[in-house]
């Protein structure tokens, strides 16, 4: 900092000080003419205002940090360029910039958190390695059956999982309920560990400008059909005929690639299990404009140790 900075900064902070003893001192005097205790001559809706100063407690209050004012200024850097008696420095004092000065301070932070982390992690993989290394050599469905590894399965699901399927595993739109029976990849322990170590990524294409407006709704009710409800018959009729583009990966009875084992994850459209809605609206929205499901792969975040643990957990919801 230059001369005229530090002077500057010294300066104003001293004459504050100064104000604010002066001000201090000023309200402790008496200068009303009126006695301490003793009516001031002022009296509304039954009450009357006393000459009372304040509060011992208070004001020695307000002294206490103006003296510790003094102290810091004194002790620490903070008048300009002068040190302080303490001679203590920030890691940051040297730099350039207020710019350099906050990124070196961030890096500080961030390189101080990764050690930390690292060594919380190690830490935590001395501890708990080996509990997970020794359910991994177990089944799946062994496991399941497990209660201590499904209570550590249920914490790692909630963890990482449930932000999108719930922490019920119910699932939401978009995102599958692994409560049940229905699975687009399979629900078998080697699929869902499968599912959960590289991850899915669905896509279905919209329709809109293949069928136009006519052709969408045509097919919207055909697919309502294949569930069993009631539609206009001639329109199901119609989209019974547009629906071929959709039999690759539905299949010619709308049962789902999992069902002619197929490995495009489209969904069986003779149940009333809808991952987007089953209404008549939902259903045109996903024809109109298609539809993007992905879920990552979690063998490099988590380890596959874990996403066995995990697997066992996710099979036990839906066999009990």
């Amino acid at each position: 900092m230059s001369t005229f900075w530090s002077l500057w900064v010294a300066i104003l902070s001293i004459s504050c000080l100064v104000l604010v003893f002066g001000i201090l001192y000023w309200n402790m005097q008496n200068y009303t003419g009126v006695e301490e205790g003793k009516s001031m001559g002022h009296e509304f809706d039954g009450i009357e205002e006393l000459n009372n100063p304040l509060p011992a407690w208070w004001t020695k209050m307000f002294w206490a940090t103006a003296v510790w004012a003094v102290y810091y200024l004194i002790a620490y850097p903070g008048l300009g360029n002068y040190a302080g008696i303490l001679d203590w420095t920030s890691s940051n004092q040297g730099l350039k910039s207020v710019a350099e000065s906050k990124a070196a301070t961030q890096a500080g932070i961030d390189n101080g958190l990764h050690v930390q982390y690292d060594q919380e992690v190690v830490k935590a993989n001395e501890k708990f390695g080996p509990i997970f290394e020794k359910f991994a050599k177990q089944d799946i469905v062994a496991l399941a059956k497990n209660e201590d590894a499904l209570e550590i399965g249920q914490r790692l699901f909630l963890q990482n999982c449930s932000q999108c399927h719930g922490s019920d595993a119910r699932g939401g739109e978009g995102f599958p309920n692994l409560t049940d029976n229905d699975w687009l990849y399979g629900g078998s322990p080697e699929k869902i560990k499968e599912s959960l170590l590289i991850g899915r990524k669905a896509a279905m294409p919209g329709w809109e400008a293949t069928l136009g407006e006519d052709g969408v709704k045509q097919v919207t009710a055909y697919v309502i059909s294949l569930s069993g409800r009631e539609v206009d018959s001639a329109l199901a009729a119609a989209g019974e005929a547009k629906y071929g583009m959709c039999a690759a990966c539905h299949g010619a009875d709308g049962k789902g690639s999992l069902a002619h084992n197929l490995p495009f994850g489209a969904p069986d459209l003779t149940d009333n299990i809808w991952l987007y809605g089953g209404s008549e609206r939902a259903i045109t929205e996903t024809i109109k404009h298609g539809r993007n499901g992905v879920m990552p792969a979690w063998k490099e975040i988590l380890g596959e140790d874990k996403v066995h643990i995990i697997s066992a957990y996710v099979y036990s919801l839906s066999n009990k």
